[in-house]
Parts: structure tokens; sequence; C-alpha cells
């Protein structure tokens, strides 16, 4: 049996996701209220991209009570992986190296931030 790929999110997919990484579970309404903080968005155009996303798998949709309750199917984590792998492929070669730098030339990166990334490199250098 061959595992099927998720499809990568598209943007509004991934303000959905990361509405339902942030909040847990909730249903289309409390989504919207949130996605509206940023951008203003009709709740039948979220409904429709929940229910596409549910189709898709990548969003979990429990229909035991009245008001549908949604959660997210792929952990942030797997998400970013699968985002950035493709990304590492499609734009730096597979070259990880690469990618690292320019993401580190793209933006400032605070002291903490450089921190945490030494000390990553660090830990994988011991192993």
């Amino acid at each position: 049996m061959v595992k099927k790929e998720m499809p990568q999110p598209t943007n509004k997919e991934l303000a959905i996701l990361q509405v339902l990484w942030e909040i847990g579970s909730a249903t289309v309404r409390m989504v919207n209220g949130e996605i509206n903080k940023v951008k203003k968005t009709g709740y039948t155009t979220t409904l429709k991209l929940m229910q596409i996303m549910t189709e898709k798998g990548s969003l979990i949709c429990d229909k035991s009570q009245f008001k549908h309750v949604y959660a997210p199917a792929i952990t942030e984590e797997k998400a970013q992986n699968g985002m950035v792998g493709d990304l590492l492929e499609k734009a730096f070669s597979g070259s990880a190296a690469k990618l690292v730098m320019r993401a580190l030339s793209a933006k400032k990166v605070s002291t903490k931030e450089l921190a945490k990334i030494k000390k990553m490199v660090d830990s994988w250098e011991e192993k």
C-alpha cells in the first residue's frame, strides 16, 4: 500500500490551521472570528474551506453535537516539516545549508533565536 502524501495547505487553509493549532478544536464561527481579526472573510467562505479541508484529510470534524467542531488532523510541526521539505527541494535544490543561510539573511535574527539555532546545531554534531 502506497501512503498518499497530504497536499500542502494553501495560504487560506494555513490560516485556518494556525487558528486551530492556537485555540484547539473550534466551530466554524469561532475560526472565522479569529481570521476576521486579521483579514475580513465571510462565514460561508470559511465554512466551505473547512469542509474541503475535511475532505482532504487536513481537518477532522466532530458531527456528534448540533454545532460541528473541527480540529486539525495534522500537527503544526508535521505541516511545517512538509512545507519546508517542499521549499527545500523546489527552491534550494535540496541544500539545507542554502536554505538556512537564506533564512538567516532574510531578516534580522534575535540573539535568543541565534542561541537556539547554535544549540540545535551543537546537539546534531554530537550525534
